[in-house]
């Protein structure tokens, strides 16, 4: 089984755990990309709150209504890929530079899915560089303070936000208490988020493998 069939294994197993009528979050990537053309198939949603210009230009080419998340105040379950996740389910995310939006979506669903192929499991997550979503006059700054913790953050070329924003792509970091390192990074100033997804992880984990699907729970 090739990693897209896992990452494709994954995204048809978790449109199991949806209802009729539901309105679902939906990330950004690759494979969240298959999710949505599962979601297509399946028809039972009503329409799904996007994390990205991206998903939400995906989404409406796939036939799905796309809703406003400030017109929404709860729904049911967000479903999104991750970069790396370790067995608590927690997660770095924002490979695809939608870190911030994907948080606020995260945080207004009542479960998170988050569907992977199973070489993106670890027991520590760091070796995936982590993204730092910074306004961009305060990029210099915020790589001074990430070097003062240990880590090597460069600006990702020409890339920009949704949000208008820049993207600084951390290596060195090897995060064994991944809460407390989201809330430090969070508090440097000029950060608006980044991709550490510890106070928020995810409720359910399905992992598509060689083996077959497995799932497992926070």
């Amino acid at each position: 089984m090739t990693q897209d069939e896992m990452k494709r294994a994954a995204a048809r197993e978790a449109v199991k755990y949806l209802s009729m009528g539901d309105v679902v979050g939906v990330g950004t990537g690759s494979t969240a990309n298959y999710f949505i053309e599962e979601l297509a198939e399946w028809g039972g949603a009503v329409g799904a709150v996007a994390s990205s210009e991206a998903t939400a230009s995906r989404l409406r080419n796939c036939g799905i209504p796309v809703l406003d998340l400030n017109d929404i105040e709860r729904f049911s379950v967000y479903v999104d890929g991750a970069d790396e996740i370790n067995h608590k389910l927690e997660m770095i995310k924002g490979g695809g530079g939608a870190l911030t939006r994907e948080k606020i979506v995260a945080a207004v669903a009542q479960t998170f899915i988050c569907i992977v192929d199973e070489t993106k499991v670890v027991d520590v997550l760091g070796r995936f560089p982590l993204p730092v979503e910074v306004l961009p006059m305060a990029a210099s700054h915020v790589a001074r303070a990430i070097r003062g913790l240990g880590g090597d953050p460069k600006i990702r070329g020409d890339f920009v936000t949704d949000n208008g924003n820049r993207i600084l792509d951390v290596n060195g970091l090897s995060i064994k208490n991944a809460v407390e390192m989201e809330q430090v990074l969070n508090n440097v100033v000029g950060v608006v988020t980044n991709g550490l997804f510890s106070n928020r992880p995810a409720d359910l984990m399905v992992v598509g493998g060689v083996k077959g699907v497995k799932v497992a729970r926070a």
